[in-house]
């Protein structure tokens, strides 16, 4: 499927993970990309095979998503580099775990800055680019978090925050032509989960509670934001779309 062919694209969080495999899937569908990460020389690893196993154009830029001017440096050079942007996927995160009585402000804020307000940044900033496509498409990566987690509220609440941004922003930008949906992953099998210290009982609980009795891969959410991305989904704004296995 070549879905995608010619679209122009902005990932963040690229470099690993479910960043990763949609860059992975949006080259193979034949977007051209960039991929934002924080982490330089992972990144560089990701587009440099991507783009030699895919033959499409993939840029790396490194950004700090909870820097509102690398952010606004971001999109002005994912648009130089492409010639303008069809889709922006907002899909960088961190979590900053801790009991509601012990946890920082600094998690707390590190969280929501990364979380949530670097996408609501992304969309302004990318505005302009996104006005003058006429396949313009954003699609935000939320969580099952939403629902709220023990020990993650500053996490569950940008989540939960990102699914309002997306439905107002969806009411804003429709008539520019501009949609606007996420994406709401369950369990999926990250380095971000296997480096957790509890990611043994964190995996084996979600595989007990989770319907089709296994965690998702990047590639399950990949699928579904390339659906959103994609002209398939030009009646669709304003979207959640859970990807949990029938998680809830």
């Amino acid at each position: 499927m070549n879905r995608l062919e010619g679209r122009r694209a902005l990932v963040t969080g690229a470099a690993r993970g479910i960043g990763r495999g949609i860059v992975e899937r949006f080259a193979a569908e034949g977007a051209r990309i960039v991929g934002a990460d924080i982490d330089g020389t992972a990144l560089d690893a990701t587009v440099t095979e991507v783009a030699a196993e895919a033959g499409v154009e993939v840029h790396a830029v490194v950004a700090d998503m909870g820097d509102p001017a690398d952010v606004a440096s971001l999109a002005a050079r994912a648009g130089e580099l492409l010639g303008g942007l069809d889709i922006v996927v907002n899909n960088a995160g961190i979590q900053r775990e801790a009991p509601t009585d012990t946890m920082t402000l600094e998690q707390w804020q590190a969280v929501v800055d990364v979380d949530l307000r670097a996408y609501f940044l992304l969309v302004q900033a990318t505005l302009p680019l996104l006005d003058a496509s006429p396949h313009a498409r954003v699609v935000n990566i939320s969580s099952r978090a939403h629902l709220g987690l023990a020990g993650q509220v500053n996490y569950s609440a940008a989540k939960a925050g990102v699914l309002g941004l997306t439905r107002a922003l969806s009411l804003e930008l429709g008539s520019r032509g501009i949609t606007v949906n996420a994406v709401a992953p369950g369990m999926i099998d990250t380095d971000l989960v296997r480096n957790n210290p509890r990611a043994g009982e964190m995996i084996a609980a979600a595989v007990a509670s989770t319907p089709v009795g296994h965690v998702g891969t990047p590639a399950d959410i990949a699928a579904a934001v390339a659906f959103l991305a994609s002209d398939d989904a030009a009646f669709v704004s304003g979207e959640v779309l859970h990807v949990t296995g029938g998680r809830y």
